[in-house]
């Protein structure tokens, strides 16, 4: 998070640690997991810890200090390939959310190195889980074309919102508001939580969204090619 590193997963089963400062150097490779590695994520209260998800099922938890380049522990528990991992920000409680092709979402205590609880109703694989940063939620997502809200603290599932766009692949939050983006096959939704109805959604390069009382619409399809990686663009 605030550290010039950058972490990479790869099919081969690998963990590299990456440095801008230095020219981009790979200055590290971890191993220890038996499949692929499907995500990695920083830890928010510790610059040189991170957690990894892999199809080996497992969840690891590692440090980049010392010499070392396996991991310092295993969560285990899921009963098929691991898709996401996500650590809470908030300091109240030691927590990571993993979610898997076990249809099952797990809340583990990285402390105890405990599952704290299995949450259960996805009816195909789960691909992303966060905490939300302010609200006392955890959202998830799955192959089942459904976003879950359930509440952080009682683990009960608060509701189930479906969008008709395919598989549900990705959900990033904004920290400090209650929206929320979720990426699917056929597009991406806006929500604002607390309200069934979508605020914005893209679909085939088409952005709706609301502002006010209007309704206001641009096709990306339609923007300037010569546009660069990174430019604004603005619509019409």
């Amino acid at each position: 998070p605030t550290l010039s590193y950058l972490l990479s997963g790869s099919d081969d089963m690998t963990i590299r640690l990456w440095d801008w400062d230095k020219n981009w150097q790979n200055t590290k490779t971890f191993e220890g997991h038996a499949h692929y590695v499907m995500m990695v994520q920083w830890n928010p209260k510790d610059d040189h810890i991170f957690a990894s998800c892999s199809l080996d099922r497992s969840v690891r938890v590692w440090g980049i200090t010392g010499g070392s380049t396996s991991s310092h522990f295993s969560l285990d528990g899921h009963t098929k390939g691991v898709n996401c991992v996500e650590y809470s920000p908030s300091g109240e409680k030691p927590y990571l959310v993993s979610g898997a092709d076990d249809k099952t979402v797990r809340v583990w205590d990285y402390q105890t190195r405990r599952c704290v609880h299995t949450l259960v109703g996805h009816e195909g694989n789960v691909t992303a889980a966060v905490f939300h940063p302010t609200l006392p939620i955890i959202m998830t997502g799955s192959e089942d074309g459904t976003l879950r809200v359930w509440h952080q603290h009682t683990y009960r599932l608060e509701t189930t919102l479906k969008y008709l766009l395919e598989r549900c692949w990705s959900i990033a939050v904004q920290p400090g508001s209650n929206h929320a983006c979720i990426g699917f096959d056929e597009g991406a939704m806006v929500i604002k939580l607390g309200s069934d109805e979508p605020i914005a959604s893209m679909k085939g390069g088409k952005i709706i969204w609301a502002k006010g009382n209007e309704i206001q619409t641009v096709n990306l399809k339609l923007a300037d090619d010569a546009s660069a990686d990174g430019e604004k663009i603005t619509p019409s």
